[in-house]
This record gives C-alpha cells, sequence and structure tokens, in this order.
C-alpha cells in the first residue's frame, strides 16, 4: 500500500516538474523579447523566479527522491531500461540547472540569448520525456 501512494505523490512531482520545464523557457522567449528595465521585463523576472522556487525545484527534487526509494526497492538498477532513463533523466536535471541559470541571468539583467534558441530549449524536456516515458512503459531492453 505504501509503495502506491509513493508511486502516486511521484508521477504528481513529475507532472508539476515537467509542467515547470515547459512553461518556464517559454517565460524565457517573452522575456528575451522585452526591454531590460521594462515593465514585462520585471514582471517576467518574478514569474520565472517563483515558478523555479516554488514549483520546479520542490518537484524535481520529490521526483527524485521517491523514484530513487522506487528504484532501490524494486531493485531496477540490474534493469537495462533503467539506465536509459536514469541517463535521460541526468540531462533533464542538467536542463533544469540550465534553466536555473538562464533565470538568474536574467535576474541580473545579462540574458544573452535569442527568442529562438529559447524556442529551440523549450523542445528538449519535451524530447527527453517522451524517451522517459516510453523506456518506463515499453522497456524495450
Amino acid at each position: 500500500m505504501l509503495y502506491d501512494w509513493l508511486k502516486a505523490l511521484h508521477i504528481i512531482s513529475v507532472i508539476a516538474w515537467m509542467a515547470g520545464m515547459l512553461y518556464l523557457p517559454r517565460l524565457f522567449v517573452y522575456h528575451a523579447a522585452s526591454a531590460v528595465g521594462s515593465e514585462s521585463s520585471e514582471v517576467f523576472k518574478v514569474m520565472e523566479r517563483r515558478l523555479l522556487r516554488f514549483i520546479i525545484n520542490p518537484a524535481m527534487v520529490v521526483t527524485w527522491i521517491i523514484g530513487l526509494w522506487m528504484a532501490i526497492s524494486a531493485n531496477w538498477f540490474q534493469a537495462g531500461w533503467f539506465h536509459g532513463k536514469l541517463t535521460l533523466l541526468l540531462l533533464l536535471t542538467f536542463c533544469h540547472v540550465m534553466f536555473a541559470r538562464w533565470t538568474r541571468h536574467f535576474q541580473n539583467d545579462q540574458n544573452i540569448h535569442s527568442q529562438r534558441f529559447f524556442r529551440i530549449m523549450n523542445e528538449v524536456p519535451t524530447v527527453l520525456m517522451i524517451g522517459i516515458v516510453i523506456l518506463v512503459i515499453i522497456k524495450p531492453f
């Protein structure tokens, strides 16, 4: 019964993490188009900071903690599909770290990337998520 509750909480935290990971780079697209110091730029700074601090970061932590607990208890570390999933998850976490870095750059009015760059980066979490879901559900190896 505990495992089912933890799995449900894991799925909820993954959904929250992914929602933020899909929304934050979209905010970056609009923020990159705003003039430094403008009212819209300042609003984007607040939105980005709050999204990262109150949704994305806690959701990632819960996802990792519960996911590792489930992996250890189910002995998944010997499964090939899990190695693939873990690799994609590490890439998603690296993406998260980069998003946090770019949030700080925007906070300090030091963004150097274009809207086009952030449009491309907006797709990276989606591609990683698709790969993770396929590995978890299909378990191809």
